[in-house]
C-alpha cells in the first residue's frame, strides 16, 4: 500500500485547459495517488482541442486507473472516505453554479458532495469565460464555504473576455499542500 497522499483529480469541460491541466496531473502523479474523475461531458465530448477517448487514454496512463465518469461510481467516495484531497481542475461556471447550490448530476459534483461529508478539504482551479459574471456569486459562495479552498485565478485575456478568469493551474500542488493544513493560499492576483 502507498504512503502517499490520496488525491482525487476532478475534470470538467474546459476543454482548452486540458493540455495545462494533464500536465498537472503528470505532475501531481509523483507526489499523490490519483483517483481520476471526468465529468459525463468531459468523458464523452470530442471538441477541436481533441477527442474524448484519447484524454481518457492519457488520464488512465497517468494515474494508472480509469476515471470515474458517473454518479454511481463516484457516490462510494463520501462513504468510504477514499480521498485525502479532491481537485476540480478545471472547473467550469456550470460546475460552479451547481456546486454552490447543492446540485449533484455530474460524477465531479457526487464527488465533491460525497467527499465533503467526510469533512475534508476540495480544492477548485476555476476556468470560465463569465466568472466575474453570472459565476461571480457562486465564487463568492463558495470562498466561504467550509472546507472548499481555490488555486490562484487571474484573468486570462482582459481586453478580449473582461469577464473571464482561468486558475494558474500550476499553483495547484502549493493550493493543495495549503488547503490539507486548513488555509487558502491567495486566491486572486494577475
Amino acid at each position: 500500500m502507498s504512503d502517499k497522499k490520496r488525491l482525487g483529480f476532478a475534470l470538467c469541460g474546459s476543454f482548452c485547459t486540458f493540455e495545462k491541466v494533464l500536465a498537472e496531473m503528470e505532475k501531481l502523479s509523483k507526489i499523490y495517488d490519483i483517483t481520476p474523475i471526468m465529468s459525463e461531458g468531459a468523458a464523452s465530448i470530442n471538441s477541436r482541442f481533441g477527442k474524448a477517448e484519447d484524454f481518457i487514454r492519457r488520464i488512465t496512463e497517468i494515474c494508472k486507473k480509469p476515471p470515474i465518469t458517473t454518479v454511481p461510481e463516484a457516490e462510494p467516495i463520501g462513504p468510504k472516505a477514499l480521498l485525502d484531497v479532491l481537485l476540480i481542475e478545471p472547473c467550469t461556471g456550470n460546475t460552479l453554479g451547481k456546486l454552490a447550490n447543492g446540485i449533484t448530476d455530474t460524477a465531479v459534483t457526487m464527488a465533491a458532495k460525497a467527499h465533503l461529508r467526510n469533512g475534508r478539504p476540495l480544492v477548485i482551479a476555476v476556468s470560465t469565460n463569465d466568472a466575474l459574471g453570472a459565476s461571480a456569486q457562486n465564487i463568492g459562495r463558495l470562498m466561504n464555504a467550509k472546507n472548499v479552498y481555490f488555486v490562484p485565478m487571474g484573468q486570462d485575456s482582459p481586453e478580449k473576455k473582461p469577464a473571464s478568469l482561468v486558475a494558474h493551474f500550476e499553483k495547484s500542488e502549493s493550493a493543495i499542500e495549503s488547503a490539507l493544513l486548513g488555509k487558502q493560499i491567495q486566491p486572486l492576483f494577475g
